[in-house]
């Protein structure tokens, strides 16, 4: 296990090498203001600054409609919009940062903070939001977050949104069967036992045992356990195994093929969502993203997307779900310009326009409680759960530069076989909290 991390390592240094110097050769990535490390400066506050949008194509025209509202208000200002696929844009601000060309502002997500920052690629951005009238306007747990995705020490990005976790049930096959709503595990299990009928391919719940499989279990599992920290008081061991998350990891992996489609083991959220939306299996776990697909296959009388089950006690924990935002790249040489231009996309009017158009959580705390929510009954529940304080977030380690893989390669194909029952939740955690424990052990050699 150690040896393929550090593989992995190599590899990934190798890839970033690589495309620096293709980047050299090309003289591409001129559009931006610098490479990482590059001090930047204040500039005019005017002028023209460059926007890389981190999921271009899917947000392109909403963008274009902020940047539109954002320039009548600042004539003085220009945005150049450039849009970057999701599966793209990582690896291209990497190799910008590298070899130049880095915008003024892009997005900047909670799996990608650690990262940048770690290249010395962002500007910190705490006394920037502390004198601006975002201050005290921004949802604590993105902001918490972010700065935990960071590194804990710096914001490197000003939430703009959550996709938060969301379990959709038939609201028909519960009506039918009896069924109280999922809201508390014990409630989950009952009902994913008696939706069941394989005979008739009818299924309870289908489980996600492909492509990022592992986020979805660990969230059943602690949402199960009810412990509210991804490491012991000492900060250097995980609590990914302790016995209560086992014994949590081995019910949820129990539904598997008993009340699920056996097809789960190698379904991805794609595979996963369409086959929710044109079978009869009564309960999905995914996030608040797939909300209008399930509008288009169902309409919406015969659904709901609520928060995640309440556990031991009636609380509801949760791991970190996904949160977007914009980061300001050191390298930039219009600072004020484009923290101007930050503070627009995140202020009340701009981001509730931009999470409308998404369906998503605005970060925005005025934004969260605009009218659009309650037409769009998971979003305002999700944005209840987390503004109200009754949710307790386990953040996750996204600042490990071990932690995709650990979460990915490493593990997915182990759970496959926890799911089969050719190994032990207790053993599959055991190996996992192993790696967790040695790359926060370097995390922390590194810093010390």
């Amino acid at each position: 296990m150690k040896s393929s991390i550090r593989r992995s390592r190599r590899a990934a240094t190798a890839v970033a090498l690589g495309s620096a110097l293709a980047l050299t050769v090309t003289a591409c990535g001129d559009d931006g203001s610098g490479a990482g490390g590059d001090k930047g400066a204040e500039g005019s506050g005017k002028g023209e600054i460059v926007f890389w949008d981190n999921n271009g194509g899917v947000r392109t025209d909403i963008w274009k409609q902020i940047i539109a509202d954002f320039e009548k208000a600042n004539p003085s200002i220009k945005v150049d919009y450039v849009g970057i696929s999701a599966t793209e844009y990582q690896s291209k601000v990497d190799t910008a940062i590298q070899g130049g060309g880095l915008p003024d502002v892009g997005g900047v997500g909670a799996a990608m903070a650690a990262g940048f920052a770690a290249q010395n690629a962002l500007d910190p951005l705490d006394g920037r939001l502390g004198e601006s009238p975002l201050k005290g306007k921004l949802n604590e747990g993105m902001v918490e977050s972010l700065k935990s995705a960071g590194g804990g020490d710096a914001l490197y990005s000003v939430p703009t949104s959550a996709n938060n976790g969301t379990l959709y049930y038939r609201t028909d096959l519960f009506q039918k069967a009896g069924l109280d709503a999922p809201t508390t595990w014990e409630n989950f299990y009952e009902a994913a036992e008696k939706l069941t009928n394989a005979k008739k391919n009818e299924f309870g719940y289908t489980i996600r045992g492909g492509a990022g499989s592992i986020a979805q279990a660990l969230d059943a599992m602690y949402g199960q356990s009810g412990i509210t920290s991804f490491w012991d008081a000492s900060g250097k061991k995980t609590t990914v195994n302790d016995p209560k998350n086992a014994e949590a990891l081995e019910k949820y992996a129990g539904l598997y093929k008993k009340y699920t489609p056996a097809a789960d083991l190698n379904n991805d959220f794609t595979k996963m969502v369409a086959q929710w939306d044109s079978g009869t299996i009564g309960m999905l776990n995914h996030n608040l993203g797939s909300y209008q697909d399930h509008v288009k296959a169902l309409g919406t009388d015969k659904f709901r997307g609520i928060p995640q089950p309440t556990g031991p006690g009636g609380k509801r924990v949760q791991v970190s779900n996904p949160v977007d935002g914009l980061g300001l790249f050191k390298s930039s040489k219009n600072k004020e310009a484009a923290w101007k231009f930050i503070e627009f996309a995140a202020s009340h009017e701009s981001n509730s326009k931009w999470n409308e158009s998404a369906g998503a959580i605005p970060s925005n705390t005025d934004a969260a409680k605009d009218a659009w929510i309650s037409k769009a009954e998971p979003t305002k529940l999700a944005a209840e759960a987390l503004n109200d304080g009754s949710t307790t977030i386990v953040q996750l380690p996204y600042y490990l530069p071990d932690w995709n893989t650990i979460s990915k390669a490493e593990n997915e194909p182990n759970l496959q076989k926890v799911l089969l029952g050719d190994m032990s939740a207790k053993e599959f955690l055991d190996k996992m909290a192993d790696q967790l424990n040695e790359a926060q052990a370097e995390w922390d050699q590194q810093k010390g």
